[in-house]
């Protein structure tokens, strides 16, 4: 069983920053990709930023472009989100998740889920 287990999510000023963590446990599975979406009340889940394993190629939402940066520490299983210059509309469930299966565009093929984390960005 695979467990991706969110944390770093809570309550920022727009302007502020937060850094999101997600570690991965269980048993040893491959995982080609891994990512970040996000999903707002009364929206559709939508794809932050994915990352290959190796950390060599990573993909942004245009909307996150020069604010958010994802990085990988693989000695800790563990994939962050780096969130600068927030707004209220960056307000969100972020969600991590793992593709055992790469896909070019890094935002598919997603198979590992984690529960969630709430940011929410006061105007």
């Amino acid at each position: 069983q695979v467990q991706l287990v969110e944390s770093g999510g809570g309550l920022v000023q727009a302007g502020g920053s937060l850094r999101l963590s997600c570690a991965a446990s269980g048993r040893t599975f491959r995982r080609s990709i891994m990512g970040w979406f996000r999903q707002a009340p009364g929206k559709e889940r939508e794809f932050v930023a994915g990352i290959t394993s190796s950390g060599d190629r990573t993909r942004y939402v245009n909307s996150v472009k020069g604010r958010f940066a994802i990085f990988m520490n693989n000695a800790k299983n563990t994939v962050y989100l780096q969130m600068n210059s927030l707004k209220p509309e960056d307000t969100a469930v972020y969600l991590c998740a793992a593709a055992t299966y790469y896909s070019d565009d890094l935002s598919t093929n997603y198979d590992y889920w984690g529960q969630g984390t709430q940011v929410t960005v006061s105007a």
